[in-house]
């Protein structure tokens, strides 16, 4: 009899125990996968000793590829979307977005970037040179944001992720099943930032429009 009382609140209590430490992990895996694809694109483009590196669609491709392959056993890429942000100054310090890349197959405001945009289509695109959207006082949250340094740039990255609950979402803080979160490194390299080359054989631009898996 005693048992019987018992046991609900035993396994509820246990059940919520195991979604909280899901959730738990689940947010370890999307700061994993964000952190190293900064790093990864701080670092990429084709050296070359007589000129500054420059960075070339291939090179974006491949570190979106690799945050896929990391994801792969959870879905990262059909349930959230990645988006990769090239945010840079003048010499002035002034803060832009540059070009976007993004990999993923969710759509809706909840899913793009919640830090600044810049469209495909209107000129502010890599292809355009030098063109960018402003960025006042840089990317991230109120009171966190990133900036680029003079003459520099950062390579933000934010992941937006649809979390499937084991148990139940009411059981989330918020109920909500959506997940972000973002990283940023300093380009390490002395980088080319007047566009992100395509070179022959060019390859399919990632661009922010487009919404595949992979």
């Amino acid at each position: 009899m005693e048992f019987a009382l018992a046991l609900p609140i035993v396994l509820g209590v246990g059940l919520y125990g195991v979604e909280t430490a899901n959730l738990a992990l689940m947010n370890l895996r999307l700061s994993q996968v964000a952190t190293n694809l900064s790093d990864n694109a701080s670092r990429v483009g084709l050296n070359n000793n007589l000129s500054n590196q420059q960075l070339r669609e291939v090179d974006v491709n491949d570190v979106l590829i690799a945050a896929r392959l990391q994801g792969a056993a959870w879905d990262l890429t059909t349930r959230g979307r990645i988006t990769v942000s090239s945010l840079e100054a003048d010499n002035n310090g002034n803060q832009k977005i540059h070009w976007q890349r993004c990999l993923g197959t969710r759509t809706g405001t909840d899913y793009a970037s919640h830090f600044g945009t810049t469209s495909t289509t209107a000129g502010t695109d890599s292809s355009s040179g030098n063109a960018g959207t402003p960025a006042p006082g840089g990317m991230g949250p109120t009171g966190a944001k990133v900036t680029a340094p003079p003459g520099s740039g950062v390579m933000f990255v934010e992941i937006n992720y649809d979390y499937k609950p084991i148990v139940s979402a009411r059981w989330l803080p918020n109920g909500s099943t959506r997940l972000t979160y973002t990283a940023a490194y300093i380009v390490r390299d002395r980088r080319d930032f007047a566009q992100i080359y395509n070179p022959a054989p060019a390859v399919q631009r990632m661009t922010c429009d487009r919404f595949t898996a992979s």
